[in-house]
């Protein structure tokens, strides 16, 4: 996504989700940079409170265990368990914060994070700085995004609304999919899941297939369509669009009248044009309550994220008091 060594690493950072990125639009700008989260002055513990050095940092952590890394990560870890503040608030560094601070479920969350990209071979100065663009984005101006009620699943009252923009003809978004509806489906009262119909220049078929959605939307059969969009994302011609909506139920027909007429080709323009607005580069893109997303697409980083999300959220934008 970008041309340095820390933001190439970003991208595993973000493992299968901006691996998954299609091609970028033309038609967006790059955002700019988040600013660096601040993080609580420097303290000086007691010598109790003072966290091992070297790979006994990560041993005798309550709750905690990182047995199962290689030597290589385990000393990485340290380091980032010694150097890194506990983006929780308190004057302590991540190690110092899991072994005084039990409870704090923050610096667990943080640690396992930490332990993941560790894991994949990313050296320490990485990781920290990979934690501080993540945790910069909480604090950074959420993007408002309007969505149609009829384009989500999951409860209206939802404490978090996850946005996807997507391009029917994708394959990563084709991808992305399953992993995103899964999610969903499974945290019903914590997630609302909409989708937004993106589609890129490069990608023939994909405005038809995106006005046939809003099409389909309209009859009540929106993720029906909108499902055997992707499975048929190979070929998506006029020919089996129209066959598509046959088999979900709807009238072939009358979707070759609309598309011929243009009726949603204004609609479909103006979600591209938020999209736009939004600074998105390319495909998939994920939000959550309109902070975009840039973990891994799997259910372990997306539970991650949905949970500092609500943390964040409860207690009026900040991190719970440690």
């Amino acid at each position: 996504m970008y041309l340095s060594r820390f933001n190439r690493v970003l991208l595993a950072f973000t493992a299968s989700l901006m691996i998954l990125a299609c091609s970028r639009s033309s038609e967006a700008s790059a955002p700019a940079q988040p600013a660096t989260a601040p993080k609580p002055a420097p303290s000086s513990p007691s010598p109790a409170a003072s966290a091992p050095s070297g790979g006994a940092a990560l041993s005798g952590i309550p709750g905690m265990d990182f047995s199962a890394l290689s030597p290589a990560a385990k000393r990485e870890l340290s380091t980032v368990f010694t150097d890194e503040f506990c983006y929780c608030g308190c004057p302590h560094t991540l190690g110092q914060c899991l072994r005084s601070h039990t409870g704090c479920q923050h610096a667990k969350r943080m640690a396992r994070l930490a332990a993941r990209r560790t894991a994949d071979g990313m050296p320490a100065t990485e990781v920290i700085l990979g934690l501080s663009q993540y945790y910069a984005a909480f604090r950074q101006p959420r993007t408002k995004l309007e969505v149609d009620g009829r384009m989500c699943m999951g409860n209206a009252d939802a404490p978090v609304t996850l946005v996807e923009f997507s391009d029917f003809e994708c394959p990563y978004c084709g991808k992305a999919r399953p992993v995103l509806e899964a999610f969903a489906k499974k945290n019903p009262e914590k997630v609302r899941f909409c989708n937004i119909p993106f589609p890129l220049p490069m990608h023939a078929n994909a405005v038809p297939a995106g006005q046939a959605v809003l099409w389909a939307r309209d009859q009540g059969k929106f993720w029906e369509m909108h499902d055997a969009l992707f499975e048929h994302a190979e070929d998506l011609s006029s020919p089996v669009l129209l066959s598509l909506a046959d088999q979900v139920g709807l009238k072939g027909a009358e979707l070759k009248k609309a598309l011929a007429a243009g009726t949603y080709a204004q609609e479909l323009e103006k979600l591209r044009a938020m999209g736009r607005a939004a600074n998105l580069r390319g495909t998939p893109a994920i939000f959550f309550n309109g902070r975009l997303y840039e973990l891994g697409l799997n259910e372990e980083e997306l539970t991650h994220t949905l949970e500092d999300e609500l943390e964040w959220r409860a207690n009026g934008n900040a991190w719970a008091a440690d």
